[in-house]
This record gives structure tokens, C-alpha cells and sequence, in this order.
């Protein structure tokens, strides 16, 4: 067969959802300069620092459920300590500018290095078993970072948290003036990882890491390397979830401990089933509307609506925990392959009964 018949019998990649994801991509780069107000949803109209900040927290989380679903959907691992890389970047960053004085940049590829091998030191450990096995071993990692974190108060500031040095960024990033300056940083944070991630999925690597997800076994007697597939996936989710917490370092000015906790593993965990495991625009879709309702159910509640009715319900309507796990509920019996998972099914379904 001819070169020319070969390119012309190879399949092509639908255009449409690259034209979309630029529009999208542009339209978000947009919204700091348009008057656009989502009442119930957004606090102010999208030009002002409310909306902006809220929006970029909700980047910020959309990036680290995209690293979690490359470990998750892509590999098939189930982690408890995720946010270990997560919160290790926020904390790296924030010590590399307080105590080495170190300028922004350098600053970060030492956050992100130091994400690296924290990755590899933990997943070359973990992935020496699976399922259950490594759930426990990821959690243990998590906890025992999360005590490093609170008993070394003089580096890490312990349970009040570690503030950004300020004087080490550059000023158009410090700032409630300059919020519209951390939105394009974090959106282009977003779409990088975003990137990586879809490269992960269409190379070999992440052929293998599925084939390993499915059949390690068979993956085995081809003469392939299921644990080598599963820890550079595995640290890859890590440095991109680094890259994540230096966002989050950034635009909040400071972290806490909970960023390095199985907690808040479980969390972006929730996001990913809400928006589709497996699904890459289901795990930006679970962490922009997780984080918005974890954000604004908290000024729902106190609402005087709320706070006319009857205990019975007012006791439960004023707890943002018990909304967002009732939600997690009605997605997991109702909706069980997430938003994502659904409209793919649905979508399938219709066109293959509008084919003759």
C-alpha cells in the first residue's frame, strides 16, 4: 500500500472539539475584560476581583482533578494521597521564596523538582502493589506528610499555614488589583496540564497504562513493564498536581495543611466521579461545579430563606457538607458514569439510532 493510500485510509480526528476547546480557551481569557454577571453563581460581575478569584480557585482545582483522573481513569490507580503533590508544591513554593529568597521562577522549577521527587519516592514504593493495597499505602504517605507539615512549625508555619513571601513575586502577580494578572497565569496552568494530559492519553504510554489497568497479566507475557507504565504515569499526575499547588499558592498568598491531607484527596476524588472518571472535560467540569457550590452554598446557607424554615430542615440546608453529599448521592445512583459519562452515553446512543 502507497504512502498516499495510507494517508488517505487513515482516520481523522473529529475538528469540531479542537475548534471548541479554542473558543473555549479564548472566551475564558476574555471573561477579566467583559461585564458578564451569573447571578446565584458568580459574586460580581467577571471583571471584578470576586469572580475572578473564584473563578481561578476554580481552575486551580479543574487542574488538579485533571492530574487525579490521569492516575484514576487513565491507570486505574486509586489514590489517597494525592494531594501530598498538591499541597508539596504549594509548601515548596512558599519555602524556596521565605527561606533560599529565591526569585519566582527558579523558585518554581524547584517546587515542581522537588514534586518530582517526592513522586518518585512515594509511587516506586506504592506501585509495588494495587488496588486496595496501594489505596492504604498513598494514605499512609499523605498522613505522614500532613505530620511533617504541622510539627515543623518554624518551616512550614504548622497548623496557621505558610505565607507567600510577597517580596520574592514580581508585584503585577501580589495583589487583590492584580487578580485578573493570577486569573491568565492559572488559566494557562489549566490548559497546560490540560495539554500534557491528552498527550498522556493518545501516546503509548497511556495505551500501556490502560492494558496494564485491564490485563497486567497479559501485559506482562508481552514483555512490557505494567509498574514502569503505572509509576511514570503516576509521577506525572504528581508534578502536574505540584504545578497545581503553586497556582493555589499564588493566588490564595499562602497554604495550609489541609492541602497535603487524604482529605482533600477524597475531595478532588469527588469531583472526578461527579464529572466522569476517565472523562478529561468531566474532571474540569466535577472541579468548577464542586467548587462553586462548595463556595457559594456556603452563602446560601445563610440566606434568610434558609433560616426561616423549620429545624428540621434548616439544620441540614445550613451545612454545605450535606448538600454537596447528597449531590455525590444523586450522581452516583443516578448518573453513574458522572455528567460526562451520561452525555457521552446519551450522545452515542442518538447517533447510532440516526444511522440508517
Amino acid at each position: 500500500m502507497s504512502a498516499h493510500t495510507m494517508q488517505l485510509t487513515a482516520p481523522r480526528r473529529p475538528v469540531l472539539p479542537v475548534v471548541a476547546g479554542f473558543a473555549l480557551v479564548a472566551f475564558a481569557a476574555a471573561l477579566p475584560l467583559l461585564n458578564l454577571q451569573i447571578p446565584g453563581i458568580l459574586p460580581t460581575p467577571t471583571y471584578m476581583p470576586g469572580s475572578l478569584a473564584l473563578l481561578s480557585l476554580c481552575m486551580v482545582f479543574a487542574a488538579l482533578a485533571l492530574s487525579y483522573n490521569m492516575l484514576l481513569g487513565t491507570a486505574g490507580m486509586l489514590s489517597f494521597g494525592h494531594a501530598l503533590s498538591f499541597g508539596g508544591g504549594a509548601y515548596l513554593l512558599g519555602i524556596a521564596l521565605a527561606q533560599f529568597d529565591l526569585p519566582l521562577v527558579p523558585a518554581v522549577l524547584l517546587a515542581l523538582i522537588g514534586g518530582l521527587v517526592i513522586a518518585l519516592v512515594t509511587g516506586s514504593v506504592a506501585n509495588r502493589v494495587s488496588g486496595i493495597p496501594f489505596a492504604m499505602v498513598t494514605l499512609a504517605f499523605a498522613q505522614a506528610g500532613s505530620v511533617l507539615v504541622r510539627r515543623n512549625a518554624q518551616v512550614t508555619g504548622g497548623e496557621e499555614g505558610l505565607s507567600l513571601a510577597t517580596a520574592q513575586v514580581p508585584d503585577w502577580l501580589v495583589g487583590v488589583v492584580n487578580t485578573r494578572n493570577l486569573y491568565w497565569v492559572i488559566l494557562a496552568i489549566l490548559v497546560f496540564v490540560y495539554l500534557v494530559a491528552l498527550w498522556v492519553d493518545r501516546s503509548r504510554l497511556g495505551h500501556l497504562a490502560r492494558a496494564s489497568r485491564e490485563n497486567p497479566e497479559r501485559v506482562k507475557v508481552l514483555g512490557l513493564s505494567p509498574y514502569a507504565a503505572k509509576l511514570t504515569i503516576f509521577v506525572i499526575a504528581a508534578v502536574l498536581a505540584s504545578l497545581a499547588g503553586v497556582g493555589y499558592m499564588l493566588l490564595q498568598s499562602g497554604t495550609v495543611p489541609r492541602a497535603v491531607s487524604a482529605d482533600l484527596t477524597i475531595t478532588v476524588l469527588v469531583m472526578v466521579v461527579l464529572g466522569g472518571v476517565g472523562y478529561r472535560w468531566g474532571a474540569i467540569a466535577g472541579g468548577f461545579i464542586y467548587t462553586i457550590l462548595d463556595q457559594r452554598l456556603t452563602v446560601l446557607a445563610k440566606a434568610d430563606v434558609i433560616q426561616g424554615l423549620p429545624d428540621v430542615l434548616r439544620i441540614p440546608l445550613s451545612e454545605p457538607l450535606f448538600l454537596l453529599g447528597t449531590l455525590f448521592i444523586l450522581v452516583v445512583m443516578f448518573l453513574p458514569g458522572g455528567i460526562a459519562g451520561t452525555l457521552d452515553t446519551a450522545w452515542n446512543t442518538r447517533t447510532r439510532k440516526s444511522r440508517p
